[in-house]
């Protein structure tokens, strides 16, 4: 494939921070050649660990996230993290990124911060973030980081380009404990409990330890663990790490990393399928006199949104069968 802009990728092997980011802002608007970047990177791919940070608002999510990356920072490890906000472009995604870039490792040019957000297009926003992580992989940083700024289906998509996924639960909310069992419960390999010391940071992990024992679970599968972190003294955050870099050896260990990768791969792939016909499909609304025109016919009872699905579809589907 022809690569658009090969100094951009060059520079970006290099080691230039403006290229870097760049890269993610081209990746990030999908704007033409942002597939030629991404696919010019992949083979310098592979060697970064990806960590991803997800849970309720509130539960301190950014202040953990900078302490980790001071604390990698210190053992001379380099840095990206990728600050999400799949809900708007308004809220959350510049505030947060501007929040972060504020903290201890805001003069460090080691650690890379960048803010995404959704952009009106939420089905393509977990393919985005994992482009983003192949930019900030093949550029050479050690630990990355995907932070959201919430917990739902949406999060739970993006979180998913990660090896290690942690969740943050704050202490006393019985609320938030439940709401795990809708999905975020299965992705997650460590909890933490952070503002430990709160009141009721001991019921959350007793609560948390009940569900995570009734959680199913294939032999040799990894157990859950679960962490005590006062985020904004640090306290908690060196055993955290720990708990990261020992599932990261049970991913090489037990041969899952390599199942997850490949997962990984299966579902870009259909996300991309999904993007390209959808926009081959789009033009052929178009083509026949967009979509307000198909609805007029109708309205007249003229035909059925069936027949007119069967019609934009019947030219793909011929070209593919010839």
């Amino acid at each position: 494939m022809a690569i658009d802009q090969p100094e951009l990728v060059s520079d970006l092997l290099a080691g230039k921070h403006r290229a870097l980011a760049r890269a993610i802002t081209k990746i990030e608007n999908r704007t033409p050649g942002y597939r030629e970047v991404v696919s010019a990177l992949y083979p310098h791919t592979g060697n970064a660990d990806v960590i991803g940070i997800t849970g309720s608002p509130g539960s301190g999510k950014s202040t953990l996230v900078d302490k980790l990356a001071k604390q990698y920072r210190d053992q001379g490890l380099t840095v990206g993290v990728i600050a999400v906000d799949p809900s708007s472009p308004f809220t959350g995604g510049a505030v947060l990124g501007d929040r972060i870039r504020m903290a201890a490792t805001a003069t460090d040019m080691d650690v890379f911060f960048r803010s995404m957000s959704a952009r009106g297009s939420l089905g393509g926003l977990s393919t985005a973030t994992a482009d983003a992580v192949k930019a900030l992989d093949a550029f050479g940083k050690d630990k990355i980081i995907i932070e959201t700024v919430g917990a739902g289906q949406n999060e739970v998509d993006v979180v998913k380009t990660a090896d290690t996924v942690a969740v943050l639960v704050p202490p006393s909310s019985g609320d938030d404990v439940q709401m795990l069992k809708a999905g975020i419960l299965e992705i997650g390999d460590v909890f933490v409990v952070n503002k430990a010391d709160l009141d009721g940071a001991n019921k959350t992990v007793t609560e948390l330890r009940n569900m995570l024992d009734l959680r199913d679970g294939e032999e040799g599968d990894w157990d859950p663990e679960i962490a005590e972190t006062i985020a904004k003294d640090g306290t908690g955050v060196p055993e955290l790490m720990d708990l990261f870099e020992a599932h990261a050896d049970w991913l090489d260990e037990s041969g899952r990393r390599e199942e997850k990768r490949h997962t990984r791969y299966a579902e870009e792939l259909r996300n991309l399928l999904r993007e390209d016909a959808s926009e081959l499909l789009e033009d052929e609304l178009e083509a026949r006199g967009g979509i307000d025109e198909l609805v007029a016919r109708i309205d007249d009872g003229e035909t059925t949104p069936y027949e007119v699905a069967d019609d934009v579809v019947a030219p793909v589907r011929e070209a593919l069968g010839d």
